[in-house]
């Protein structure tokens, strides 16, 4: 007859913290929910529970990937988001009076969904419009399994202390309580975040506010284009009720002698046109926006003890690639499938920090050259990154592999 052993420690039941209520860490919150059968999550957020977030009108790029994950979450809010179908790339053509003497052929990089076999490459909605459905199905398992989940509005975490001697963290709120494992998902903007291991103040300014279009701009269709001073972004949002073409701009250039900052709406939106390429179309009106300092802020490793920040929390990123909530959506499903039948939770955290390395490093070490690259003066940088640019449109391959990262990141 044998004799009965007691279970693995890791399969016992978890008793899980989340640090903020953003759309990383109510996707981490539901599912962990649903792949741990008898793990307790509880979810704490400084915002009061009255506080309407459906209206924050923040505009969010989210990568295919992103938009299966909220799907199989039952989160994903049909009809309101405006499908990505194109992506188009380019650059205002450098002139280069070195050896060439004049003005180099206009490079760009198309990207279609049709052209990946994909339905979209991505959307584009509200802050609101995600966080929204994702809370409402968060309440909704509180109220299903009172027992397994809770959801701490009004309550801010003041502090985490690990508990190497009892497999723990201690998380201070108010009331101190121990977690197995607690998960800090609080994003927030660069300007206002404590400084961490790994900081770049690139000395740049976000504009970001709602524009109008005129028809001729393809529908679904996102555009980048680098300028001498930094990157300028379009994002698809779904027409006005009226019929009205819409979307949202991302105006990167230097915070110093700032050249946007003294213009009226009407030389802001003079100049964008100036900058955009003809076969976008061209804007028609130009909404209050808002400034934003651009930086890195990263931590060295997602895991401290057990501690793990995914999202913000773990990188802030610069907006030129438009992936920092797709990165922390990937943190959190991949930590919840990290843990899923470990036997051992220290060494599944060991491992799920080097399993995110390849796809949180290549994209921090992304962003960060494309926003430096900004500030050189090197003669003929611009023209370099020209012809990068017509090297991916003529490479197939290439063009495929950098489509394949912006839907699902690195894999």
């Amino acid at each position: 007859m044998d004799t009965p052993t007691s279970a693995p420690p890791a399969l016992r039941p978890l008793r899980l913290a989340v640090i903020g209520a953003g759309p990383a860490g109510l996707a981490l919150a539901l599912l962990a929910a649903r792949e741990w059968p008898e793990a307790a999550v509880t979810v704490f957020d400084a915002r009061p529970a009255e506080k309407d977030v459906s209206g924050d009108p923040r505009t969010l790029a989210l990568s295919l990937g992103s938009v299966q994950l909220l799907q199989r979450l039952k989160a994903w809010p049909e009809g309101v988001a405006q499908p990505i179908t194109q992506v188009h790339v380019s650059q205002v053509p450098p002139t280069f009076n070195g050896v060439f003497g004049r003005q180099l052929p206009q490079a760009e990089v198309r990207i279609s969904a049709q052209e990946q076999a994909v339905p979209m490459l991505g959307a584009v909605l509200s802050y609101g419009q995600v966080v929204a459905p994702l809370q409402a199905a968060w309440v909704a398992a509180c109220a299903a399994q009172p027992g397994r989940c809770a959801m701490r509005f009004g309550t801010p975490v003041a502090g985490l202390k690990n508990l190497p001697e009892h497999g723990g963290v201690e998380v201070d709120a108010g009331i101190v309580e121990t977690f197995d494992l607690a998960v800090v998902a609080e994003g927030g903007v660069f300007a206002e975040q404590a400084r961490k291991a790994v900081v770049r103040d690139y000395h740049q300014n976000a504009w970001v506010g709602p524009v109008t279009l005129d028809h001729d701009m393809p529908p679904g269709l996102a555009m980048e284009r680098f300028t001498r001073h930094g990157p300028l972004a379009l994002l698809p949002l779904k027409p006005a009720a009226d019929g009205t073409r819409r979307a949202s701009l991302v105006w990167c250039v230097p915070s110093q002698d700032d050249p946007v900052a003294t213009l009226d709406e009407t030389q802001r939106l003079t100049v964008i046109n100036s900058l955009l390429p003809s076969a976008v179309g061209r804007l028609t009106g130009v909404g209050p926006l808002k400034c934003f300092a651009l930086g890195l802020n990263a931590e060295r490793t997602l895991v401290q003890g057990r501690q793990v920040r995914i999202g913000n929390a773990a990188q802030t990123l610069h907006p030129v690639a438009g992936q920092g909530l797709n990165l922390g959506l990937r943190d959190a499903f991949a930590l919840v499938q990290a843990l899923r039948h470990a036997q051992d939770v220290d060494a599944a955290l060991r491992r799920i920090e080097w399993q995110r390395a390849p796809d949180r490093w290549s994209m921090i070490a992304a962003t960060d050259f494309l926003a430096r690259s900004f500030t050189w003066q090197w003669p003929g940088l611009g023209a370099l990154r020209g012809l990068g640019l017509a090297a991916l449109q003529a490479l197939p391959p290439a063009r495929h592999a950098l489509a394949r990262q912006m839907m699902y990141g690195r894999r």
